[in-house]
């Protein structure tokens, strides 16, 4: 049997060591369009603030660890899949069979359409050339300009601002974070981020840059202002890999669409991770969901069912979000913004950044967004994934969302109890 996974990012990479752990007699490869060792995108943001080395945003921290897996790594790029042939090109020439194929080719940037925006300098921070470009850059003292606020952008941007550089953040929606964190909750983290020196525009767009005199950028705001920039790093959205498939006959929506055994309309083709349009948990729809836990947990389902463990079926991923602004924390849960005719719960303290918002469908907990309280993190996401009824617990946490530990454990003890009853 013949693996091949397009995508060495964590689903690529957690789908190859799976099938090896699965099939030991299988060959395993992953293509990956980068010169680098397989390595995290997340992982990014550390290495500009010298936390980690280079080598600390690689997966896998041997150097022979994949030759150790007897997986093969090759440095390509994929052009086209023939389904009929079962076979790839690549872009150096070269065709590669394959008896079951993983696209798990992950997402790319997308720069918007401003003038000036193909001027050298402007970055993307998505790759380690990227990384590399902005560390040398990214100074004390230097003007930098951030475009986007949302949750990459705001990774970026704690990286930036430690760097010691003269930040400015410019997001076009009303809020920071806006498809994580309401009104309140994103406009909270905004004034955290002013407190800490950076400067945030919202309901801003960059409407053109240009060649500066005193510094290398100039940049015009719709607001009519115009900043000066070192540097500018642009974080505005991305969009699935799905080029390649053009003319394959693969079903491609939002992303590829593909069922519960992670499979794509041809059954010997699976798609996982950013490029893969799976079931959300709490809607029972599908959507690309361009998060880290989803894509490894696409990537095993995935490779457990090419291995022939057809009994994998994804449940669905609960919408996570935990992201840390300048030391502030900030989380979100499944239907974070609410359900139409649910009851809802808020807690606000805006002097100390603390922030709790519950959502429900009936008395079942069904979202949530916290902001300064990370110890309702694990009984949030329980509560959401166990569907569990909160009965009259419901009602205490309307008037003191706070209490959300007590209500997993009386409603946990009392659904154990019950079963034991019907034992």
């Amino acid at each position: 049997m013949k693996h091949v996974v397009i995508g060495a990012g964590p689903s690529g990479v957690v789908a190859a060591e799976t099938l090896r752990k699965l099939d030991a007699s299988a060959s395993v490869t992953i293509v990956g369009d980068e010169p680098e060792a397989p390595y995290s995108r997340m992982a990014l943001p550390y290495f500009l603030v010298k936390q980690i080395p280079e080598e600390g945003t690689h997966l896998r921290k041997g150097a022979n660890h994949f030759a150790q897996q007897r997986i093969d790594i090759v440095q390509d790029r994929v052009t086209a899949v023939d389904r009929a042939a079962k076979s790839l090109t690549l872009a150096s020439g070269g065709k590669m069979a394959y008896d079951k194929l993983l696209i798990a080719t992950g997402s790319r940037p997308v720069a918007p359409p401003i003038p000036g925006m193909d001027l050298p300098g402007i970055f993307s921070c998505w790759t380690l050339a990227d990384g590399r470009a902005i560390a040398q850059r990214a100074k004390p003292g230097a003007k930098v300009l951030l475009m986007g606020a949302g949750f990459i952008g705001c990774i970026i941007l704690e990286a930036l601002a430690q760097s010691g550089a003269d930040l400015t953040v410019v997001e076009m929606e009303d809020r920071m974070v806006p498809r994580m964190m309401n009104d309140t909750a994103g406009n909270m983290i905004k004034a955290w981020c002013q407190s800490h020196g950076v400067h945030v525009h919202t309901s801003t767009r960059v409407t053109g840059i240009a060649k500066g005199s005193a510094h290398p950028f100039k940049v015009d705001l719709s607001t009519g202002q115009q900043l000066d920039a070192d540097l500018i790093v642009s974080a505005t959205g991305v969009r699935p890999n799905v080029e390649f498939l053009d003319g394959a006959g693969l079903e491609v929506q939002q992303g590829i669409f593909i069922n519960r055994h992670m499979q794509t309309n041809d059954p010997d083709i699976y798609a996982a991770g950013d490029v893969a349009q799976g079931r959300d948990f709490s809607t029972g729809e599908s959507s690309v969901q361009a998060i880290q836990p989803t894509a490894t947990e696409h990537g095993q389902l995935a490779a457990r069912n090419m291995a022939g463990h057809t009994g994998a079926v994804h449940r669905g991923s609960v919408n996570m979000n935990v992201l840390d602004t300048l030391g502030l924390i900030s989380s979100s849960f499944g239907l974070w913004m609410g359900k139409p005719g649910g009851d809802s719960a808020e807690l606000v303290n805006r002097e100390r950044y603390r922030y709790l918002n519950l959502q429900f469908d009936g008395d079942t907990l069904v979202g949530a967004t916290s902001l300064g309280m990370t110890q309702h993190v694990g009984v949030i996401r329980g509560l959401i994934q166990t569907r569990t009824r909160l009965g009259k617990w419901k009602d205490k946490l309307l008037e003191d969302p706070t209490r959300l530990m007590e209500a997993y454990l009386a409603s946990t003890q009392a659904v154990g109890f019950n079963a034991a009853l019907l034992k």
